[in-house]
């Protein structure tokens, strides 16, 4: 009996040291990674409009990548997305297996073009809704939830022939007793948040330099009001 309880004392223990060194292997080697895919060290330092709307976040995410296209051919597939408008550029089958009711556009919505601050929108399925809290056209853009528990940032700098797109999110996860629910979450959540994060770039990538190629705008003009392309490029 007694050796059976030792065991279980050394497989607990085992168990724990093991968590442990996971956990502090993914703080200390791929968490800034993961959190921080393809963001300049002066990109993740650089200050958002969403920044100030909470202090009390627990996940801070900077991610970013490079477009070959002006941002007036990046800035119509920002403002249109949403749950039941443009959709989020990522894995749609996955996002609507948990109601988000999202169907991203290979098109341009004029429908959903004339954003504002201070315009919502709902997130499908799960009572919140998003709302425009910061805009300034083909520069930045802020969308908040749940008074603040989740505040997604876009900016959009210009260089050269190319432009940066700088997401930002502000996550407040919920809390439980468990004192490890926080740890247990965030390594739940950011490496998930990355991949659909990801998609969700390269998508806008991909739509904003086929515009570029489509329309003849890398000298950066304005996008006419009327532009609805039809996709044929794909």
């Amino acid at each position: 009996m007694a050796e059976h309880t030792l065991a279980l004392c050394a497989a607990g223990l085992a168990t724990g040291l093991a968590a442990g060194a996971l956990a502090a292997g993914y703080q200390f080697g791929w968490r800034g990674r993961l959190a921080n895919w393809g963001a300049t060290p002066e990109e993740i330092r650089l200050p958002l409009p969403g920044d100030n709307v909470r202090a009390d976040v627990d996940l801070v995410t900077t991610r970013a990548i490079a477009i070959s296209a002006p941002p007036s051919c990046v800035w119509p597939w920002l403002v249109q997305m949403g749950s039941g408008r443009g959709g989020a550029y990522s894995y749609d089958w996955v996002e609507n297996l948990m109601g988000l009711d999202m169907h991203s556009a290979d098109v341009i919505l004029p429908q959903f073009q004339d954003l504002a601050i201070g315009d919502e929108f709902p997130v499908a399925g799960r009572g919140g809704v998003m709302r425009v809290t910061a805009l300034e056209p083909e520069r930045q853009l802020v969308f908040s939830c749940g008074e603040g528990r989740w505040v997604a940032s876009y900016a959009l700098l210009p260089q050269r022939d190319k432009t940066r797109l700088i997401s930002r999110n502000r996550i407040v996860l919920c809390h439980d007793d468990w004192p490890g629910s926080k740890l247990a979450r965030a390594l739940l959540i950011e490496p998930c948040w990355l991949v659909f994060e990801r998609k969700m770039l390269i998508g806008i990538k991909d739509r904003a330099e086929r515009l570029a190629r489509h329309s003849e705008l890398t000298a950066a003009g304005p996008v006419p009001s009327s532009f609805h392309w039809t996709g044929e490029e794909l």
